[in-house]
């Protein structure tokens, strides 16, 4: 959750002013607390009072609060709600990848659609990726990349003190400006899709609530610093990408870390996603789901699909805003906290039960707000 996000973190400051500062440290609040409440409904109590993990993702979690309903009702919705995300996540990459490239070399006469197919090429390795590790490898420089950005920027805007003025705070906001900022500021943090395998694969799973802490603690130190010292920068000059904003001679620089980010993040959604394909379409079967042509089938048919849907989709900016209002929200903050009071009912206290209650009506709220604005926004786009 250190993702392109934060990088529109400070044009979000532009349009909720001083509120945003408070959204920065409520998303991570929230956040950090349904991933918890998430993972708490992998674990059930034996009679001897010990905790044990009976369910191993989100599908599971769907399956059992479902169960009354129909056995495979709740992971058909939560698979196929993951999978819309997972590849709108996937498809922005390649469409990052071609905006930044026709940015940096913009004399040469090529158009953004063929950048994203030339970066399309240097990402077709990832039909061979086996297992989490090779992904987490590629993360880390992804993190590395995405650190060197930042630094910059914000070394930058800190030479630039001088422009600062806490004037530049807007007081009155425009309600459909804010809610663009509040999704901004929540879907940076969003990491719930991948939390159950995360916690799955760790050395010490007991270690996850503080891992979880301690990375939202410090992403919203990472957001509030940098959103804050680059809107005091440029103020009413910042543009949707904060890169943009910088001379000429470091923007290119940027940009060409910012394209090593994207395809470097594109093997985490790819991953999950096709992992998540695979499982439905072996229906169980762990001889087909094991099978090299079968999943090499599956991989290669979804790297397809997302450059198809990157070179053809038009208005994807509005597309992707109205699938993140469904598919973010309920994966965030809908399904955690509904989950966790039909699991966990009988043993949470009543603050607890509070706050899931809370949650699921925030999440309500924004998730359509968020709707309403991206279809209105199509609607202007299509006449």
């Amino acid at each position: 959750f250190q993702g392109i996000f934060v990088l529109g973190l400070p044009y979000a400051l532009l349009h909720s002013g001083y509120s945003g500062l408070f959204l920065i440290v409520l998303a991570a609040a929230l956040c950090c607390y349904t991933g918890k409440t998430l993972i708490a409904c992998l674990y059930e109590e034996n009679e001897e009072g010990q905790l044990l993990r009976v369910r191993d993702t989100y599908e599971d979690i769907a399956n059992a609060c479902c169960k009354p309903l129909s056995p495979r009702l709740g992971g058909v919705f939560v698979n196929v709600t993951q999978v819309m995300e997972l590849i709108m996540t996937c498809v922005l990459y390649l469409v990052v990848s071609g905006n930044l490239l026709s940015h940096s070399w913009p004399e040469v006469p090529v158009t953004e659609k063929t950048w994203s197919v030339i970066a399309f090429v240097a990402l077709l390795p990832c039909v061979f990726i086996k297992t989490l590790k090779i992904v987490s490898k590629l993360s880390q420089l992804c993190s590395l990349a995405h650190l060197v950005t930042i630094l910059v920027v914000t070394t930058y805007c800190l030479t630039q003190t001088h422009r600062w003025s806490w004037a530049k705070f807007r007081l009155s906001l425009e309600f459909e400006d804010f809610l663009v900022s509040v999704g901004v500021i929540i879907f940076s943090y969003t990491s719930q899709i991948f939390l159950p395998t995360l916690e799955g694969n760790m050395k010490n799973p007991g270690e996850f609530s503080c891992m979880l802490n301690w990375t939202h603690f410090l992403a919203c130190v990472l957001k509030t610093t940098f959103a804050l010292t680059a809107f005091l920068t440029w103020g009413e000059e910042t543009k949707e990408v904060i890169t943009d904003n910088l001379p000429s001679f470091l923007q290119t620089l940027m940009n060409l870390c910012l394209l090593a980010k994207a395809l470097l993040s594109y093997p985490l959604p790819f991953f999950a996603a096709t992992e998540i394909v695979c499982a439905c379409l072996s229906g169980g079967n762990p001889s087909t789901y094991s099978s090299p042509l079968f999943t090499l089938a599956v991989r290669g048919s979804f790297l397809l699909i997302t450059l198809l849907m990157a070179v053809f989709v038009p208005h994807f900016a509005l597309l992707m805003g109205l699938t993140g209002s469904v598919t973010g929200a309920a994966m965030t903050f809908l399904l955690p906290s509904l989950f966790h009071l039909k699991l966990k009912w009988k043993k949470l206290s009543l603050s607890e039960k509070f706050a899931d209650m809370a949650i699921f009506t925030l999440g309500s709220l924004c998730s359509i707000a968020g709707i309403v604005c991206s279809i209105k926004g199509l609607l202007e786009v299509f006449g």
